[in-house]
């Protein structure tokens, strides 16, 4: 959590990592709960199933998240991983 605050809001701002899992929407609620404005970060990487993107918005949307970012990333520069589609592991 990085603690600068917004220009529009008085309250400090933290990014969060947000898969749409339990873990990633704990630490969501905590940075809510402690006062900051969280910007929630998700990664598209090719994944098999699109319903943890899904899940990651509705996360963000239930809790009220003015600024979701998903960022596209290329796993094949880390020599690929096992949680991509095989139509994209080529």
């Amino acid at each position: 959590m990085d603690g600068e605050r917004s220009p529009t809001s008085t309250a400090p701002r933290a990014v969060v990592l947000l898969s749409g899992g339990l873990d990633s929407t704990t630490v969501l609620a905590i940075a809510k709960s402690r006062g900051f404005e969280p910007c929630a970060l998700s990664f598209r990487y090719g994944q098999r199933h699109a319903i943890e993107l899904d899940s990651a918005r509705r996360v963000a949307q239930a809790f009220g998240v003015r600024n979701h970012v998903v960022a596209e990333i290329d796993l094949r520069v880390f020599g690929g991983s096992a949680f991509r589609s095989a139509s994209t592991t080529r």
